[in-house]
């Protein structure tokens, strides 16, 4: 940790994917890059691109950018997200073996006590409900997060320290409706990687998370077709 302690108003989650990185664009909106710090976590994940991405993204947008490591979690639980030793399963009726027990509410932690150090009154997190309806993951809900909320505001004696989930409730249309709202979604259609294989754009295209970004976007292109992007060839486009 550097000797000099600079003062910021939120601290972001940000993986390097859509969904954090627009969380990390309203943030921006909100408080200023200046006033705003990027936090990536390593955890031993299947791939470091995502990493990069959030690097770059920070780079682009002017905005403080530090990674923490969390790599006790290969020592802790299994996934096949961290490292490389399972394959990718997703079976019906089953939460998916992509799943890290708690990652979120860590990371949620871990950011709360450097934005409390930081004199920040918030943090972003870019979960979003629809992935606890599709894929089990527990600990994408605005309910969870409240109790992550009210155990960090026991921690920091502070009543009004917020955990913020902008995107919780929305499809992930929604979310690409607010990025393009903010002038941000082509940039983000490019520089973002949702992929669990690491791959930009489009994606591998048969993970969970390359099938809710793309049906996002095949939603969102139905109603707007005017967008530009790289590998737009790869959605149905009406005539």
């Amino acid at each position: 940790m550097s000797d000099k302690k600079i003062k910021k108003q939120a601290v972001v989650v940000h993986s390097g994917g859509m969904d954090s990185s627009i969380c990390l664009a309203l943030a921006v909106e909100k408080h200023g890059a200046e006033n705003v710090l990027s936090m990536t976590f390593t955890y031993g994940q299947r791939h470091t691109e995502e990493i990069k991405q959030a690097q770059k993204i920070c780079t682009d947008w002017g905005v403080d950018h530090i990674i923490v490591n969390l790599d006790c979690l290969q020592q802790i639980t299994e996934s096949s997200l961290i490292g490389h030793k399972l394959q990718i399963q997703h079976k019906e009726g089953e939460v998916p073996n992509t799943m890290v027990v708690g990652r979120n509410g860590l990371m949620a932690r871990v950011a709360s006590i450097h934005a409390d150090f930081l004199g920040a009154n918030s943090i972003y997190v870019g979960i979003i409900e629809l992935e606890e309806a599709n894929s089990g993951y527990r600990d994408c809900s605005r309910k969870y997060m409240d109790i992550v909320q009210a155990a960090l505001r026991l921690d920091f004696a502070n009543p009004n320290f917020e955990v913020k989930t902008p995107l919780v409730f929305m499809t992930k249309k929604q979310t690409l409706d607010t990025a393009y709202q903010m002038g941000k979604l082509e940039y983000l259609l490019e520089n973002t990687i949702s992929c669990y294989e690491g791959k930009l754009g489009y994606g591998c295209g048969d993970c969970p998370a390359c099938e809710l970004r793309n049906e996002g976007i095949q939603e969102f292109l139905d109603q707007n077709s005017d967008i530009q992007f790289s590998y737009k060839n790869k959605y149905h486009l009406s005539s």
